[in-house]
């Protein structure tokens, strides 16, 4: 046997069982357990619940898994150590994953391959149950031996079945353990002390407190003791005044505006070029609709020469082509 001190790190098997080992450890499972032994890394001690639902159920099996010195290239065997009435003791079993059947096994399969499929091929029955290492008890019996099972010890490991794989704890547990662990950590209501912030003096309240302490001098002082009517601290009432909302007038409009228009007879007779006797006033119209009215009118005398120059271009050209 190799022992641990004296391994070949550089080897591809001890490379391969210390990364399954790892892995193992840092990520358990409530079904199995397994772990290399101290002094030999090749032979792997695990512990296994029986499968639920079947006789088994209940149950805590332990064997051995040895694996060769060439894996994982070539399948590891398995030896039960638990009576457990589905598979002889300290015999090397027929399963599809051993070393009875070489030409099944896959170099990507470990332990936990290993581990998984001996758990699903504890309740076969039958001709599927058949096979080197298998033997047939009664389910009775079967029972018995499962719950047997739990304090069984192993002479190597030294340590029972419930030792090596413990029941998993409840769900409902958990979490009341955290709801608990929440409560206690919350703050009681007592514990919260806020301050009350004092409010700034105003004439207003330095009146209020001065008629206050006027009254009570006036009043006759009640011979009851504190205990009887519990103490209140006063509070200052303060009237709040809401202002008057007003709404604010509107700008004047433009188009609100009026303005005198230019008389009509004004606007002749400076076109004409003469004087005009005194029109009648006409009525003021909005800025912008006498600015309107002033942009659309355009003085004659502009248009007629226009008309004029045009009439001696066409004159012009008639006689060019005539002459």
């Amino acid at each position: 046997m190799a022992a641990r001190g004296a391994l070949n790190k550089n080897n591809s098997a001890v490379k391969r069982i210390m990364q399954e080992a790892r892995e193992l450890a840092n990520d358990p499972c409530t079904d199995y357990s397994a772990a290399p032994l101290e002094d030999d890394i090749f032979e792997w001690h695990c512990t296994m619940r029986g499968p639920s639902g079947t006789e088994f159920e209940g149950g805590l099996y332990h064997f051995r898994i040895l694996l060769p010195s060439e894996y994982p290239f070539r399948p590891p065997s398995i030896m039960m150590l638990t009576p457990n009435g589905r598979f002889e003791l300290n015999t090397k079993i027929c399963i599809s994953f051993t070393n009875y059947h070489e030409e099944l096994w896959q170099p990507a399969w470990g332990v936990r391959t290993a581990i998984i499929g001996l758990q699903g091929f504890f309740p076969l029955k039958g001709t599927a149950a058949a096979g080197v290492g298998a033997i047939e008890y009664p389910n009775a019996e079967r029972k018995r031996l499962a719950a047997l099972s739990r304090n069984w010890i192993c002479p190597r490991c030294n340590h029972s079945n419930l030792e090596c794989l413990p029941d998993p704890l409840p769900a409902g547990s958990a979490s009341v353990s955290d709801a608990d662990l929440s409560i206690s950590d919350t703050p009681s209501p007592r514990q919260l002390v806020v301050p009350m912030p004092t409010p700034a003096a105003t004439p207003f309240m330095e009146a209020t407190s001065a008629s206050e302490s006027s009254s009570s001098t006036n009043t006759p002082l009640s011979t009851a003791s504190p205990l009887d009517t519990p103490s209140t601290p006063s509070t200052p009432s303060i009237r709040l005044h809401a202002p008057i909302p007003t709404r604010p007038s509107p700008p004047a409009s433009i188009l609100s505006q009026r303005i005198p228009t230019p008389r009509l007879q004004i606007i002749k007779s400076d076109l004409l070029g003469r004087p005009s006797a005194s029109p009648a006033r006409t009525p003021d119209l909005p800025i912008l609709e006498a600015a309107i009215t002033q942009s659309q009118r355009r003085p004659p005398v502009m248009l007629d020469t226009a008309i004029c120059v045009l009439l001696v271009l066409v004159l012009s050209l008639i006689a060019r082509r005539i002459l």
